[in-house]
C-alpha cells in the first residue's frame, strides 16, 4: 500500500525534502543550506550542482530517517525557486555557467533598453509580466552572449535551458526527461499565457533558440520516474509547481478571490482570479496560478524581492543576530521602531515599484538607535512591503480582502503576523501546516497518482492554527504607512 508522498522544496537558500502521509501529517523533514555566490554588486548566482546535490542528499536522508521503503512512496512532487536560470550541455549534463538567480539584477540595462524600444506592451499582453531582470528571458540571453561559444552551441541544439524544476527532473531521470510545468513557464517572459505555448515572437525578440526549451506540461501528471538508489523501485515524479503557485495550491486557494502571502526569502502575494486571463494593468503581474488537466486558473501576483532574506543578512552579514528566530524577541524588546525604517532593496524593488536600481537603506537613525531598533525595523519591513502588495491587489482587482492566508518560515514570528494584521487592517490566517509550498507540491503529485481523489478532499483537510486580528488605531496605522512610503522614496533609482 502506498502510504507517503515526498515533496522536494528547492528554495533560494536551501533544499528541503518533506514526507507527508495521507492525512497530510509531516512524517519527516530534512534541509540543507547551500552557498550563495555574489560575483558583483546586484549579481546573485548558485552552483547548479550544489542545487542538485543538496536536494538529493535531503531526499535520501528523509527516506532513511523515516524508515520507509520506495514501495511505500506513491509519488514525488517538486516545487522550486522560480525564474532562476540554468543552461547546460545536452550530452554531458555540465552547466555552461552558474545558475543566475531570480534576485540577480545584472540584466537591468538590457531590460531598460527593451522598454525604451517599446516592447513592454507586447511582453505584457503575451506573458502577463513586466519587462524586468527578475524573469528568465534576459538571463538566458546573458549566458548565450557572455559564455564563450554558448550561442553557437545553442543554435546547433547542443544546449538546454531550464528553471530549477527542469534541472532537477532532467538529472533525476538521467537526462531522459526535459520538461517544465505551466506555472514555471509563465515566469520566463517567453511563454504566452493566453495561448499556452512558447511564443515565437518573444523567442526571436530575446534571441533564444526554441530547441533549448523544455516541453510544457500541466502541474499534475506523471513526467518520469526516479529510482531511489539501492531500492530498485521507480517512484513517479508527478507534481511540479513554482514555489508561489505551489503555496497557493497548498493553501487551497481554488476559488477566484482567495489570496495568500508567503514569507520566504522574498514575500509573494497571489490571488486566484479564475479561468479568464485578465492581464494586470497596474504594478502587479498576471501569471498562471493553477494548472490541472481539466482547468487552468490565473493569478495576480505581487513580488517582494527581499523578505526573510533581510533577517538572514542581519545574521550573516551584520552578525547582530545569532539565530534568525532571535529576531522576534529582539523586536519585542523595544516599545516601537524608534523612528527607524529599513528598506531592504538589496537587489532593487519588486511590486509595486519595479525599480531595478533601488538599493537598501536604513533611515531615521539617531544616537538613541540600538541594534534592537534596526532588527525590529527589518522585521517590520516584511509587513510594510506586503502591505503595499495588498493595497495594489485590492486596487487592481476591485476585491476587498478581509483575511489573508499566510505561510513560509517567517510566519512563525507572532510579532510579525500581528504587525501585518495591524498595518493592513485585515485578519491573518495561519494554518497548522506552515509548509504549504511543499504541501502544494505533494497535493499535485498525489492527485496525479490517485493518492488523493479530489480538490474537495484536499480543502476539507485544511486546519487553521491561529487567526491574528487588527488591534491598531487608524491614525497610528496611517502615520506608520506614510513614513514607510517616504523611506522607500529615498531608495528609488539609487544605483542608476
Amino acid at each position: 500500500m502506498k502510504k507517503y508522498i515526498i515533496a522536494l522544496d528547492q528554495g533560494t537558500t536551501s533544499s528541503r525534502a518533506i514526507i507527508f502521509d495521507k492525512n497530510k501529517n509531516i512524517v519527516e523533514v530534512r534541509q540543507k543550506e547551500f552557498p550563495q555566490i555574489f560575483p558583483k554588486p546586484g549579481w546573485v548566482e548558485h552552483d547548479p550542482m550544489d542545487i542538485y546535490s543538496t536536494q538529493m542528499a535531503v531526499l535520501h536522508e528523509a527516506v532513511a530517517a523515516a524508515g520507509i521503503t520506495s514501495e511505500e512512496i506513491a509519488a514525488i512532487g517538486i516545487t522550486n525557486q522560480r525564474e532562476t536560470t540554468i543552461v547546460w550541455d545536452k550530452k554531458t549534463g555540465e552547466p555552461v555557467y552558474n545558475a543566475i538567480v531570480w534576485q540577480c539584477s545584472r540584466t537591468s540595462a538590457e531590460c531598460e533598453e527593451y522598454i525604451r524600444k517599446g516592447y513592454g506592451k507586447t511582453v505584457r499582453e503575451k506573458t502577463g509580466l513586466l519587462i524586468d531582470s527578475y524573469f528568465s528571458a534576459t538571463k538566458i540571453r546573458w549566458i548565450l552572449d557572455h559564455v564563450e561559444g554558448a550561442r553557437e552551441r545553442a543554435e546547433k541544439g547542443e544546449l538546454l535551458f531550464g528553471t530549477v524544476d527542469t534541472w532537477l527532473v532532467w538529472k533525476m531521470t538521467g537526462g531522459k526527461v526535459h520538461v517544465t510545468d505551466m506555472t514555471n513557464a509563465s515566469r520566463t517572459m517567453l511563454y504566452n499565457i493566453r495561448e499556452l505555448r512558447w511564443d515565437p515572437e518573444l523567442l526571436e525578440l530575446f534571441g533564444i533558440p526554441e530547441s533549448m526549451l523544455p516541453k510544457v506540461c500541466t502541474s499534475s501528471e506523471i513526467y518520469g520516474h526516479y529510482d531511489l538508489p539501492g531500492e530498485g523501485t521507480e517512484v513517479p515524479i508527478s507534481g511540479i509547481a513554482g514555489d508561489q503557485q505551489a503555496a497557493l495550491f497548498g493553501q487551497a486557494c481554488f476559488e477566484s478571490g482567495e489570496a495568500k502571502n508567503t514569507y520566504g526569502t522574498g514575500c509573494f502575494m497571489l490571488m486566484n482570479i479564475g479561468e479568464e486571463c485578465r492581464i494586470s494593468e497596474g504594478k502587479l503581474v498576471t501569471t498562471i496560478g493553477i494548472s490541472l488537466k481539466d482547468r487552468v486558473q490565473y493569478a495576480v501576483e505581487g513580488s517582494v524581492f527581499v523578505g526573510g532574506a533581510v533577517i538572514q543578512w542581519l545574521r550573516d552579514g551584520l552578525q547582530i543576530l545569532e539565530k534568525s528566530s532571535d529576531s522576534e524577541a529582539a523586536a519585542l524588546s523595544v516599545a516601537d521602531n524608534g523612528g527607524v525604517y529599513f528598506v531592504p532593496a538589496f537587489t532593487g524593488l519588486g511590486a509595486p515599484h519595479w525599480d531595478m536600481y533601488a538599493r537598501g537603506a536604513i533611515l531615521g537613525i539617531t544616537r538613541g538607535t540600538t541594534k534592537e531598533h534596526i532588527i525590529r525595523a527589518a522585521v517590520e519591513s516584511m509587513a510594510f512591503q506586503s502591505m503595499e502588495l495588498l493595497e495594489s491587489l485590492q486596487d487592481e482587482s476591485g476585491v476587498s480582502i478581509d483575511r489573508l492566508r499566510v505561510d513560509g518560515g517567517a510566519c512563525a514570528n507572532d510579532f510579525l503576523m500581528q504587525f501585518q494584521s495591524d498595518i493592513c487592517g485585515v485578519k491573518i490566517e495561519r494554518p497548522e501546516i506552515r509548509e504549504t509550498t511543499a504541501l502544494g507540491a505533494a497535493y499535485l503529485a498525489g492527485l496525479a497518482t490517485g493518492f488523493w481523489g479530489s480538490l474537495s478532499e484536499i480543502r476539507e483537510g485544511r486546519k487553521i492554527e491561529t487567526i491574528f486580528e487588527p488591534d491598531m488605531d487608524e491614525e497610528e496605522r496611517a502615520q506608520l504607512a506614510a513614513d514607510w512610503k517616504k523611506a522607500v522614496g529615498r531608495t528609488l533609482d539609487w544605483a542608476k
